[in-house]
């Protein structure tokens, strides 16, 4: 107020700043102070934080190298509409604006192609979705013509720039390069090789090349399994309803792989239409619940489902089933075999969200 300093500026530097993560320790500037985080919007760095309740969203950012910024706040759960204003706002208060510049490209730094590899995700922001965010966050890193190249289901060899030290700026492939670094090769320590990548402050840990591989391969094989239970299912029923076809032996290998994924449908729909709002999440799922009560018993029926179609197939006797249905009987059982496994090591099988 009339030009009198509030605040220290040492105090707004610090919750700007990153400083308890290991990028953080080895220089990285960008990524979350105290409830503070880093955003890139059109080649333009913003500092702030946004969020969302039941009924509403609200952000605020600004810039302080530009002495600009922005906040808004609406009663709605419009996702399209919250992201078209900021983004039209942003457009407002940068029209006249020079973008930051560049970091000057540097060199590779010195061993960056040890840390060429196979990664996963190392932090998660929800313990009980590591088991899926490690899955899907599975990436490989290679360097190439002085540049690192970054492939994970989101894209293709995104480019990253060396910069300074350790740290690299990416260029979009649709949007305007990045003018800080968002990427950093970790001093490593005793537990291996890390990088912290993305304007998501991901920290990933290289892991080795047959473990990444065979968890793509078995979950891609499993996926598939559990998609074609879900193709065949029609025919098995109608295919019951005639007495050429019906053969009873066949009747629980038929099923068990159907209830399985039966079970494992309502627990994935029940997580997304609990995850579509936090409120709803904590509401539904944090208490006892018809909802909480049913994820806890749909994993148990897919558990149960999955063991009662190895049990159907190993008691069938082998001239009462086709060789055909055997073979795809086994196929399918051993996949719901090795995701009930997985899912039992993460805790999700039973999983009881109110404890």
């Amino acid at each position: 107020m009339s030009g009198k300093q509030i605040v220290p500026a040492s105090d707004i530097d610090r919750m700007e700043l990153p400083a308890s993560t290991w990028a953080a320790r080895d220089g990285m500037k960008t990524g979350y102070g105290l409830s503070n985080f880093w955003s890139i919007e059109d080649g333009f760095v913003y500092h702030g934080h946004d969020g969302g309740v039941n009924g509403g969203h609200t952000v605020m950012a600004y810039m302080p190298d530009y002495d600009v910024g922005y906040f808004f706040s609406m009663n709605s759960e419009n996702e399209d509409a919250f992201d078209r204003i900021g983004e039209l706002i942003r457009a407002y208060v940068t029209r006249k604006l020079q973008k930051p510049s560049l970091p000057p490209v540097a060199s590779l730094p010195p061993g960056a192609a040890e840390y060429a590899g196979w990664y996963e995700p190392d932090s998660p922001r929800t313990e009980l979705m590591h088991f899926l965010e490690r899955l899907a966050g599975i990436s490989w890193v290679h360097f190439k013509d002085g540049n690192l190249l970054f492939t994970s289901l989101e894209g293709w060899n995104e480019k990253y720039l060396p910069v300074a030290g350790a740290q690299f700026r990416q260029v979009p492939k649709k949007s305007p390069p990045e003018p800080v670094a968002t990427l950093e090769l970790l001093t490593p320590n005793e537990e291996g090789r890390f990088i912290q990548a993305g304007t998501e402050f991901t920290t990933m840990k290289r892991i080795p090349a047959w473990m990444a591989i065979g968890e793509i391969v078995l979950t891609v094989f499993v996926v598939l399994s559990i998609v074609s239970i879900l193709a065949y299912g029609p025919f098995w029923i109608l295919g019951g309803l005639s007495k050429k076809r019906r053969r009873p032996a066949e009747r629980g290998m038929r099923i068990w792989p159907l209830m399985a994924v039966l079970s494992l449908i309502t627990f994935v729909s029940i997580i997304v239409m609990c995850s579509d709002d936090p409120e709803h999440w904590i509401v539904r799922l944090g208490n006892l619940t018809s909802w909480s009560a049913a994820v806890f018993l749909a994993t148990l029926a897919f558990a149960f489902a999955s063991l009662g179609s190895a049990i159907a197939l190993s008691r069938a006797p082998a001239e009462a089933v086709r060789r055909g249905v055997r073979r795809f009987s086994m196929i399918i059982t051993v996949a719901l075999l090795i995701a009930t496994a997985y899912l039992a090591y993460w805790g999700i099988i039973g999983v009881r969200f109110w404890v």
